[in-house]
């Protein structure tokens, strides 16, 4: 008697390892692993264009995995509904597994293929492949959701992270495949190649995953805590692209932590944390699915945000004529990436110093960050700007000069990016236009044709923010 054929749906979990919806299919039966390109299903969110090029090349290293252990990937391109449904005709599919994602959109996709294959008889089940815990499991006293990242995490550590599930060795495959659109045809790579910068930086894949994660626990781990904060160092485990496609999974980066020589240190408490805020911001979406759009502080809907185009392209140029903040806005161009310092500091000047929307920036971020995750963006957009859940108080207005100052010391990361200033002496590097005019004629520096000359002023602007944020705050008694 032949075994049933089940398909598995990947989506954000592309990856062999730790995949729930895989091991179940594999110990099951036939399986036929698919991915449908349908970026229309993904709402107001469709993959921006580093994103994109990421998904290309994990979907290369994970049809590999795949080759390896007997199988291929399937894909497929259109609705994916319509997708799925064609591919369980073709398959005789017993039944489809899959693994769930918490966006607004995706939630909402769900429901769908559930209530279609319900209907046709076609056993479906959804697992937990992305998430420490199910959003809906971690509830304050009176069952309503943590808004606060402190209390939401102490309520987390009380709960045992589950085990992961095991590695298939062979995934057996079906007599007879169905059939494959080519993935050129999902012309996810750039038309003109901008993407050289992602491409010498980063690697795609889980191989590269698990390699990034065992390098950061022996080198990068046990000094993560003031590490992570230095803009000119690799202090961070920038596992954050392999997160948000699932090439690795939350429960793989707690068990290596626990695994690892510091496991007991403070450096690994803080670094947990920060998967934990991940782990808050999905929570915090799937209860608050407007939040991609709307402020989750109902009072900063009347803030008096600036339209100011032109303000916003200089800003995504990296022409601002801060340093700190054209260094870090050159280097997501360049390589789809920035320290998570910097972005702290980009986004408060964005929404601060310019009083441009924080949605404007998440915008950006989203089209040019290769870990444009929807849940991170929108909670580090709406932290920054004071409007979302436990956000920072909105006088908090970063300084960029001190901030340079503080977390580029020598001016690395500032030379790096910013090669026409490179020749200025520290400190001088960190504010310009208070240089003198022999040093920067001897730096080569021409200040407002060379190098822009500040946008604004800090102070100034610092009051304008401050007065905006008054006037809502009176607005509202």
């Amino acid at each position: 008697m032949s075994k049933p054929t089940f398909i598995v749906w990947f989506r954000r979990d592309l990856r062999i390892d730790e995949n729930p919806a895989l091991r179940c299919a594999v110990d099951r039966g036939v399986v036929v692993p698919c991915f449908i390109w349908s970026p229309e299903d993904d709402g107001d969110w469709p993959p921006g264009g580093a994103s994109r090029w990421w998904l290309h090349h994990s979907l290369i290293d994970l049809d590999n995995e795949l080759r390896q252990r007997g199988s291929k990937l399937v894909i497929r391109q259109g609705s994916t509904c319509d997708c799925l449904e064609e591919l369980a005709s073709e398959t005789k599919a017993h039944g489809i597994f899959w693994n769930r994602r918490y966006e607004p959109a995706s939630l909402a996709l769900e429901s769908q293929v559930e209530k279609c294959f319900a209907k046709e008889g076609v056993e479906n089940e959804a697992f937990n492949g992305g998430l420490l815990f199910e959003p809906g499991t971690i509830l304050n006293k009176t069952d309503q959701p943590y808004k606060v990242f402190t209390s939401f995490w102490k309520e987390c550590l009380k709960h045992s992270v589950e085990d992961t599930v095991a590695t298939p060795r062979i995934i057996p495959a079906p007599a007879k495949w169905p059939r494959c659109d080519a993935l050129k045809d999902l012309q996810l790579e750039p038309k003109i190649d901008w993407a050289g910068g992602i491409r010498e930086t980063w690697t795609a894949g889980s191989g590269a995953a698990k390699k990034r994660m065992r390098y950061f626990a022996s080198n990068g781990l046990g000094n993560y805590s003031e590490g992570r904060n230095q803009i000119d160092l690799d202090g961070s485990s920038r596992l954050s692209p392999h997160l948000h496609f699932g090439e690795i999974s939350p429960r793989q980066v707690w068990h290596a932590v626990d695994k690892s020589n510091v496991a007991d240190s403070k450096s690994a408490s803080i670094f947990l944390a920060e998967i934990g805020w991940r782990e808050f911001a999905h929570h915090l979406l799937y209860h608050f699915p407007d939040t991609t759009s709307e402020p989750l502080r109902d009072n900063f809907k009347e803030f008096p945000w600036a339209r100011d185009a032109r303000s916003l392209h200089n800003w995504q140029k990296g022409m601002t004529g801060y340093p700190i903040v054209d260094a870090a806005m050159r280097d997501l161009w360049y390589s789809g990436w920035m320290p998570n310092r910097a972005r702290m500091i980009v986004a408060s000047f964005l929404t601060k110093h310019l009083l441009i929307s924080w949605q404007e920036g998440a915008k950006w971020f989203w089209d040019t960050l290769i870990d444009a995750d929807l849940a991170n963006n929108t909670l580090g957009w709406q932290w920054t700007a004071g409007c979302g859940a436990d956000a920072a108080p909105y006088f908090r207005i970063f300084n960029p000069v001190t901030q340079a100052e503080k977390f580029d010391p020598a001016a690395n990361y500032i030379r790096q990016w910013i090669p026409e200033i490179e020749a200025m002496p520290t400190p001088h590097i960190f504010k310009p236009w208070e240089a003198s005019d022999s040093v920067l004629r001897d730096a080569g520096v021409q200040l407002g044709k060379t190098y822009p000359k500040p946008m604004v002023d800090h102070s100034d602007a610092r009051q304008r923010a401050l007065t905006a944020y008054d006037k809502i705050r009176k607005s509202k008694g």
